[in-house]
């Protein structure tokens, strides 16, 4: 069996992986490194008055770097 090359795929192709491959714990491992390296990001608070603006910008912001 061929090395596969968990660093190329996008995270959308390596979750569908891990889905079709549940067996494979490097798999998991990449995608919990993957994870891990994020760095938790605090867009507004909860009194802030353009909180809707920023959450939504946020969310979009998400939606178009996961692609």
């Amino acid at each position: 069996m061929s090395q596969i090359d968990y660093a190329a795929m996008s995270n959308q192709q390596l979750k569908q992986y891990m889905l079709e491959h549940r067996d494979d714990e490097a798999a998991l491992k990449a995608y919990l490194d993957r994870r891990h390296q994020r760095s938790t990001v605090i867009i507004t608070t909860v009194n802030d008055p353009d909180f809707d603006a920023k959450v939504q910008a946020a969310i979009r912001q998400q939606m178009s770097d996961s692609g």
